[in-house]
């Protein structure tokens, strides 16, 4: 048997358009999934070119992670949904963060959004007795001197995973998350794309690399599978060492 083999299963990955989200949900499909990704984009199309973008063999969907109506109102295609991927994400920088409106952005999608997403798909995961990742940050475990929205929601999702992880483990939902260190993706590239930002991150990671979306995607097949069904409420850090 082939615990890692999600042939007839059905995922869901928010965010799974780009970065993070699109290597996990590939990641499925590649491992026999059907596989559902929501972006913020009108179709699938408008991602063409886009170097974190791999949308081929994936079920696209647009929803706005931080319109709380919009995420009710999605009429899901399938009716049954195994794995819920809640890789949403948002960042702000220049110091827009500590202005409230921008404050309230970055959490209404990086943190609220985990929770509407989580409650309207909380009657599928039970009937199969499925699983739900959040992707966190180890941004919750440290300061993120110009960015509060971010540091804040990360931590809160954190919590949030332990919090849910515990309430409906009893209901056989195993919630649990990933907290990606340093990833090269679209949101990072304020330091990627900087020759000086970039060494003194690789300086501070003892892998002595930035991270990749397949480095997360791993985690998130064995957290999806029968390998962690003893695993309940738990945010792995997947950070290169960064956190040591």
């Amino acid at each position: 048997m082939d615990e890692l083999d999600f042939s007839g299963k059905t995922v869901l990955v928010v965010g799974g358009s780009s970065g993070i989200g699109n290597g996990i949900a590939q990641a499925f499909r590649r491992k026999g999934a059907t596989v559902h990704v929501a972006g913020t984009r009108a179709s699938a199309a408008d991602y063409a070119g886009s170097p974190d973008s791999q949308l081929d063999g994936l079920n696209y969907h647009r929803i706005d992670a931080g319109n709380t109506e919009e995420i009710e109102a999605f009429a899901p295609p399938f009716d049954r949904l195994d794995v819920l991927v809640l890789s949403q994400g948002q960042v702000l920088y220049k110091r827009q963060e500590f202005k409230t409106p921008a404050f309230k952005q970055v959490v209404d999608v990086n943190m609220t959004s985990l929770m509407t997403f989580a409650e309207k798909f909380y009657a599928m995961l039970k009937a199969s007795q499925g699983s739900i990742i959040t992707i966190s940050s180890t941004a919750a475990f440290h300061a993120v001197r110009g960015n509060p929205a971010y540091a804040a929601s990360k931590a809160g999702a954190f919590g949030l995973t332990r919090t849910l992880g515990d309430a409906w483990a009893r209901d056989g939902i195993r919630v649990n998350g990933i907290a990606p260190g340093f990833v090269a993706t679209k949101m990072t590239r304020v330091t990627t794309d900087h020759p000086e930002r970039k060494e003194a991150a690789i300086d501070r990671i003892p892998l002595g690399r930035f991270g990749t979306p397949t480095d997360m995607a791993g985690v998130a097949l064995f957290l999806a599978s029968p390998l962690a069904a003893y695993v309940i409420g738990q945010t792995i850090p997947v950070d290169g060492g960064l956190t040591l």
